[in-house]
């Protein structure tokens, strides 16, 4: 496995982590006022979400840049 391939995997993990750490939120929410930790547990999973996709995001363009680089 590539590092970009565990990236990516690692991605899809942490979409899973997100979406669960949302929808705990709302439900807390609906139960009445939820403790900070809560509320703040969707920020570290989303903050790796945006690094690893942008990070993704680059790399054709990286891949690109390479190609006119060598030739």
């Amino acid at each position: 496995m590539t590092l970009t391939d565990a990236i990516r995997q690692g991605h899809r993990w942490l979409a899973l982590v997100f979406t669960t750490s949302v929808t705990a939120n709302f439900v807390a929410m609906a139960l009445g006022q939820p403790p900070a930790w809560i509320v703040y547990s969707p920020l570290p999973p989303l903050f790796l979400l945006m690094v690893s996709g942008l990070y993704m995001f680059a790399l054709p363009y990286a891949a690109g840049w390479r190609r006119r680089a060598e030739g």
